[in-house]
């Protein structure tokens, strides 16, 4: 007989960089593990330098780190923490990520423009990760970018049935903003069992957030129009959506989107909105200059989600399963 027999049993070990550390505690939580101990710091020079204060060793290891703002700051931690874990002899590499950095630049729209998805996506198999697990992607095709196991996790179930709790579903009338969205707004009508309505909208190529509203298709008089989105940044297009509903005679607003970006004059925008609540999930952190607005948004946590998928992947489950009913 050649060889060694071993009789150990699979380790988890769970890992969160500094971006979001109140979505890493409530997952860990619900897993019913404890987040490792991390050392992690910046140089004088903005470099970045991490050590794990236990050993990986034979261990599937899930990282996970939110791409929130400073955003290229805590991509590049995230590398840096993979390649600790590869080089510490982990057994797999599982990357969580809530928010995926550059999703919007997932195609050319025009010639000598980066396809920067795909690029972050390299950059983490590059380091060493074995699968990526991350939530609502901007477009499906990203998962295809990823040379590895994706697990695409959806908040919808969690969104809409929160939704559902609040309104008459006899009103309710489920819009996207765009025609991007459409297949996303299906299932939340299938879920509620609410009609379908869409903004029609232009965006000026030659400026950033800039969008002209052109008309809504679909009844929203007299409804309570549920705007749903994959994220939030500036709030131009959205606030300009839902002021669009308004016109056409909507009796109510609400908002749903997975990601809350909330950059620049986001914060500014939402407050003076019409829209009576903004429902976001906590796959990024709340901007302070908002966070005290707790009567117009709502936050709901992605962590039991989160959670679930992990506990699938580790014990070779399936991730699909959780979503069955959608």
């Amino acid at each position: 007989m050649t060889g060694i027999k071993t009789t150990g049993e699979k380790k988890l070990m769970f890992f969160s960089g500094r971006a979001h550390p109140e979505l890493a505690e409530e997952v860990a939580q619900q897993l019913g593990v404890g987040v490792v101990p991390t050392k992690a710091f910046d140089f004088a020079n903005g470099e970045i330098y991490v050590r794990y204060q236990e050993s990986a060793r034979g261990a599937d290891c899930f990282l996970i780190q939110s791409h929130t703002a400073p955003i290229n700051k805590w991509i590049m931690e995230q590398l840096i923490m993979i390649d600790a874990l590869k080089r510490a002899s982990a057994r797999s590499i599982t990357v969580i990520v809530p928010f995926y950095g550059y999703a919007r630049q997932d195609k050319k729209h025009r010639g000598r423009e980066p396809i920067s998805a795909r690029l972050i996506a390299d950059m983490m198999k590059t380091a060493g990760a074995d699968r990526l697990l991350t939530v609502d992607l901007h477009t499906d095709q990203i998962q295809g970018f990823f040379d590895g196991p994706v697990d695409h996790l959806f908040a919808l179930p969690l969104l809409a049935d929160y939704v559902g709790r609040k309104v008459d579903r006899n009103k309710l009338t489920v819009v996207s903003p765009d025609a991007g969205r459409v297949r996303v707004a299906d299932r939340w009508c299938d879920r509620l069992g609410a009609p379908l309505a869409i903004v029609h909208k232009r965006r000026d190529k030659d400026v950033a957030n800039q969008v002209t509203v052109h008309e809504v298709v679909g009844e929203v008089k007299g409804r309570v129009c549920v705007l749903v989105d994959d994220m939030i940044d500036t709030g131009g297009t959205i606030c300009a959506a839902a002021d669009a509903l308004f016109a056409h005679g909507a009796e109510d607003v609400i908002v749903t989107a997975t990601h809350g970006v909330l950059s620049g004059p986001a914060a500014d925008r939402l407050k003076n909105s019409r829209v009576s609540e903004f429902v976001f999930t906590n796959t990024l952190p709340t901007p302070g200059e908002l966070s005290g607005d707790l009567d117009k948004i709502s936050v709901l946590s992605i962590a039991p989600t989160i959670a679930n998928a992990v506990r699938e992947v580790f014990e070779d489950g399936s991730v699909t399963s959780l979503f069955d009913d959608q």
